[in-house]
C-alpha cells in the first residue's frame, strides 16, 4: 500500500476531484436551465416525426416537442405546467379550500359594494340603450321626468339587486366555479407563472443544488482518482464520469425532495430541503396563487366565460329580471298592457341579460382584485402549512418527476464529456 501511494502522481490525482467538482457544478447549473428555459418550445420541425412519435418508447415521447414533431427543447417545468396545475389542485389545493372558501374569503359584501360604486354611473346609459333598442317608440313617448324616475328607481334598487346577484353566486359557486379548470387553464396559457412560482418557492434550495453539485462532484471524484491511479486505463475516466454525472444529479434531487418526513440518525435529523422550509415557502406559494392564479379578476372571467358560463349568465339574468318591473313601479301593469305582455317580457329579459356583463365587469378591476388578493394569500398560506409534508413536497415535484431522468441523462452525458476532456488535458493516470 505504501508503494502504491509513493507512485501516485498527485498532481494528476487531485486534478480529478477538482475537475469532477467543476463538472458537477456545471451539471447542476445547466440542469436548472433545462428545468426552466426556454418558456416556449424552441426547435425545428422534422417531417414525419409527429407520425412516428406515437410508436417511439414512452420515455422518448416525454421529451418536450417530440409529440409535436419538433426536435428542440422547452423547459421541463413550463412544458409540464398544465400537469403541475392538475396535480397541485388534486393533491393540495383541493385539500386546502373549496370554491366557496375562495369566494367567501374575497368577502362578497365588499365585492357587492364595489359593484354598486362602479355600476351606478352606468345605469342611465344602460337603461337608455336597452329601451331605445327594444321599444324606441315607448321610450320616446314617455315624458322626460318619467324616464328620469325609472332610471332613479333602478339606481335606488341597485344595492339590493347586486346583493341578490352576489348571494346567488355564493349559493351556487361550487357548481359554476371550478378551481381545477381555472388553475390548469392559467398554467397552460401562462407557463411563466409556474416558473415564477417554482423559482420563488425554491430559490434557496435551487441555489444550494448548484453548490452541492460542486461538493458532491469533488467528493465523488476522490474514489474515481484512486481507481484511475490504480488501473491507469484510458477509458476509465469517461466511464466513471457517466457514474459521477448521474449520481451528482440524483443526489441533488434527493437533497431537495427526499425524505419528506424527517429521519433521525442519533442527534442528526435528515429531511428534504423543501419540507424543512414548508412554513416560509407556504407564504411564497400563497402569494403567487393569490396574485397570478385565483384572483377576483380571473374568477369573474371564469364565471362568465368558463365551462359553466351559460349557466352563470342564466342564473344572474333570473336574479336581475324583476328589476325592470320594480323600476317602473305601480305603472308596470299599464305599461305591460300598452306594449304587450310578450314585448314587455322581452324588454325585461334584455335588461337582465345586458346587466349581467355590467354587473360582473367590476370583477375585472385589476386594482380592486389586487387589493382583495391578500385574503386569498392568507387562506392558501395557512392551509398550505397544514398539509402533510409528503403532500407539500409532491405539490412542487409534480411538474418534473416524470422528466427527472432527462436531468440524470444530461448529467451522465456531461460527465462522460468531462472525462474525455480531462483525458485530453492530463492523459492517463
Amino acid at each position: 500500500m505504501g508503494e502504491f501511494f509513493s507512485e501516485i502522481n498527485w498532481v494528476h490525482f487531485w486534478s480529478v476531484p477538482i475537475f469532477t467538482a467543476v463538472i458537477g457544478w456545471l451539471i447542476n447549473w445547466t440542469g436548472l436551465w433545462m428545468l426552466f428555459q426556454p418558456i416556449q418550445l424552441h426547435g425545428f420541425k422534422i417531417k414525419g416525426l409527429r407520425e412516428l412519435a406515437g410508436s417511439l418508447p414512452y420515455k422518448i415521447q416525454e421529451i418536450p416537442g417530440i409529440l409535436h414533431g419538433t426536435l428542440g427543447w422547452q423547459g421541463i417545468v413550463p412544458a409540464r405546467a398544465a400537469k403541475m396545475g392538475s396535480i397541485a389542485v388534486d393533491r393540495a389545493l383541493a385539500q386546502m379550500a373549496t370554491a366557496k372558501d375562495f369566494y367567501m374569503h374575497l368577502d362578497p359584501e365588499v365585492i357587492s359594494a364595489h359593484i354598486v360604486d362602479v355600476f351606478t354611473p352606468e345605469v342611465p346609459a344602460l337603461v337608455e340603450e336597452i329601451m331605445w333598442r327594444e321599444h324606441p317608440r315607448l321610450w320616446k313617448d314617455l315624458p322626460r321626468p318619467v324616464r328620469a324616475t325609472i332610471i332613479e328607481r333602478v339606481q335606488a334598487q341597485l344595492p339590493t339587486i347586486v346583493k341578490r346577484v352576489t348571494d346567488e353566486i355564493g349559493d351556487h359557486i361550487d357548481q359554476i366555479l371550478d378551481p381545477k379548470v381555472m388553475v390548469i387553464e392559467n398554467f397552460e396559457k401562462n407557463p411563466e407563472i409556474v416558473v415564477r412560482i417554482f423559482k420563488d418557492f425554491g430559490a434557496r434550495e435551487l441555489r444550494m443544488m448548484v453548490i452541492f453539485g460542486f461538493v458532491f462532484g469533488f467528493l465523488l471524484g476522490i474514489p474515481v482518482a484512486f481507481i484511475d491511479q490504480l488501473f491507469g486505463q484510458w477509458w476509465l475516466l469517461p466511464i466513471m464520469g457517466i457514474v459521477v454525472g448521474w449520481v451528482t444529479n440524483k443526489l441533488g434531487m434527493w437533497l431537495i425532495f427526499e425524505p419528506a418526513n424527517p429521519w433521525r440518525l442519533g442527534p442528526i435529523t435528515i429531511q428534504a430541503l423543501f419540507a424543512r422550509r414548508q412554513w416560509e415557502a407556504s407564504d411564497v406559494y400563497g402569494k403567487h396563487i393569490a396574485m397570478d392564479v385565483i384572483t377576483l379578476e380571473r374568477i369573474g372571467d371564469h364565471l362568465l366565460n368558463g365551462p359553466a358560463g351559460d349557466r352563470t349568465r342564466q342564473m344572474l339574468a333570473e336574479a336581475l329580471a324583476p328589476a325592470i318591473e320594480k323600476a317602473i313601479g305601480p305603472a308596470s301593469g299599464a305599461v305591460r298592457v300598452a306594449v304587450g305582455a310578450r314585448r314587455f317580457d322581452a324588454i325585461r329579459t334584455s335588461v337582465a341579460e345586458t346587466a349581467v356583463d355590467y354587473t360582473l365587469t367590476p370583477f375585472k378591476d385589476a386594482a380592486f382584485s389586487e387589493a382583495q388578493s391578500h385574503k386569498i394569500r392568507s387562506l392558501i398560506a395557512d392551509r398550505c402549512r397544514q398539509l402533510p409534508a409528503p403532500v407539500f413536497v409532491e405539490m412542487m415535484r409534480a411538474a418534473i418527476i416524470e422528466d427527472e431522468w432527462l436531468l440524470y441523462a444530461h448529467g451522465a452525458i456531461m460527465g462522460f464529456v468531462g472525462g474525455l476532456i480531462h483525458l485530453w488535458i492530463f492523459g492517463v493516470g
